[in-house]
């Protein structure tokens, strides 16, 4: 039996040389992009003292980054239909290499700002070109680990952001922050124009205006409102409700509209009519809520509760980035093995306990413990979002893969800020109460992570419902109903 089954399985399609080459060129330059998201995060008060600017306008190089990122996210769909993989690759390389070359030489705010706007204009389209590209190339059979390679660059790039930022900026400038990064940017446009091919053929879809303009008000007013909610500094032009409210009413507006466009949706929603990817879709927001909102407390624990340096504190986070990095391609092995229920309804378990467990941390926890807590959320996740995110897009056919990506990266986005809102809100509340209730600055802010990681212990307990839920998806043919 074992001999007459043998041949079946070579005759599986495997992945071709140059498809390999393609996909590795394409992760390593989304992992650079993408890892920008976060890298500034450390640098604020060195731009304040360079940049001789306040707080509020220095937070602008990551709120702006982020705005722009909502705003190209959504269109991706109608660009990754319109434009061949070598025309989008070439163009978000040159652009996130051109922002990079321009922040570094910012002589003041405005051109740093402008850098980052167009750095982010690139990073915008890499993911859902990634995606898509390994969609349409991968067979069924290996996609999982593939996808758990891409889980690398979704969840280890901003994780290490942070620790990377703190130990160039231990020695150098900020300004190197951008220029170590750009010979690889550069690098990789050049390799890029050589070895990319064309996987997708192109069709004139064609640009509703209206549309764009919506998703942008909606996606922009809902990330600038909630990331407003989660600067801890307080100091916002306009109350944070207002563009919430904004947001939601462009984005009812916004999906009215792709049901009842004339031709090609800005981005097509058909994609929750598929039940499998709707479920997928809501457990990977709730862990990604935990992973953003994570990855703004535990700094502000280790550097305020903890008095650690900031070096330190970027290299306490690390072994979390590292343990998720190195579980992520086995836990795809096992996914395309056993399917997604047996690691994503463990892995929310483990989440859930993690966060439960960090909320106990205090001011005399051993830093060991801690690290440990950590590891174990990050593990978790890695459990989590390489069998999710392949099975929501694995659900759809072919024809909606881009507008598949671009929802969940889009969806990404939005619960990176909420996370951060949720926890930084728990935070500066308890923080507050407890500071004018008479006890000490460290004891305050280490009361308010304790509520903070129980608020997010809330929404994992969501996430462990819904896992049950998920399911192993067949392979979706045919055209696009």
């Amino acid at each position: 039996m074992a001999i007459a089954a043998a041949p079946e399985i070579s005759r599986r399609p495997q992945l071709r040389r140059e498809d390999r080459t393609l996909i590795a060129l394409l992760l390593v330059s989304t992992f650079v992009v993408i890892f920008n998201e976060t890298v500034m995060s450390l640098a604020l008060p060195h731009l304040m003292t360079d940049l001789d600017i306040s707080a509020s306008t220095a937070q602008w190089v990551t709120t702006g980054f982020l705005l722009t990122m909502s705003v190209v996210i959504p269109a991706t769909g109608f660009i990754m239909e319109r434009f061949s993989v070598r025309q989008i690759y070439i163009a978000a390389m040159v652009l996130f290499s051109t922002g990079t070359l321009v922040a570094a030489l910012a002589p003041g705010f405005p051109l740093l700002l402008t850098g980052r706007v167009i750095q982010a204009m690139g990073t915008g389209v890499m993911l859902p070109l990634l995606i898509t590209t390994v969609m349409n190339l991968v067979p069924e059979h290996m996609r999982g680990r593939v996808m758990g390679v891409i889980s690398i660059v979704i969840s280890v790039a901003p994780a290490v952001g942070p620790t990377v930022s703190g130990v160039v900026l231990s020695r150098l400038s900020w300004r190197w922050l951008f220029l170590v990064v750009l010979p690889i940017a550069l690098f990789s446009l050049v390799l890029g124009a050589l070895k990319v091919r064309n996987v997708t053929t192109p069709r004139p879809a064609r640009l509703d205006v209206l549309s764009l303009l919506l998703s942008a008000v909606g996606f922009g007013g809902l990330i600038y409102g909630l990331s407003s909610l989660g600067d801890a500094s307080g100091h916002t032009p306009v109350a944070p409700w207002i563009p919430v409210l904004v947001g939601v009413i462009a984005l009812v507006l916004f999906a009215r509209r792709q049901f009842t466009v004339t031709g090609d949706p800005l981005l097509d929603l058909r994609v929750f009519g598929r039940r499998d990817f709707t479920v997928s879709t809501f457990v990977t927001l709730a862990g990604f809520v935990a992973l953003f909102g994570g990855l703004i407390l535990m700094p502000i624990y280790l550097q305020t509760v903890r008095d650690v340096s900031t070096l330190a504190a970027g290299l306490l986070v690390l072994p979390g980035g590292i343990a998720m990095g190195a579980l992520s391609p086995l836990v795809g092995r096992l996914f395309d093995r056993f399917g997604p229920r047996p690691l994503v309804i463990p892995g929310a378990v483990v989440l859930s306990s993690a966060l439960w467990l960090l909320a106990t941390v205090g001011p005399t926890t051993a830093l060991a413990v801690v690290v440990l807590l950590h590891v174990m959320l990050m593990s978790a996740l890695a459990l989590m979002v390489t069998p999710l995110m392949t099975s929501a897009l694995g659900s759809l056919p072919s024809g909606l893969y881009g507008h598949g990506s671009a929802v969940l990266s889009t969806l990404q986005q939005l619960a990176g800020a909420a996370g951060t809102a949720l926890f930084i809100t728990v935070l500066s509340r308890t923080t507050a109460s407890e500071f004018a209730a008479g006890a000490t600055e460290k004891a305050a802010t280490a009361d308010g992570v304790s509520d903070a990681f129980i608020a997010g212990g809330v929404v994992s307990l969501v996430a462990v419902v819904a896992a049950l839920l998920v399911r192993r998806t067949a392979a979706v043919d045919g055209p696009v109903h």
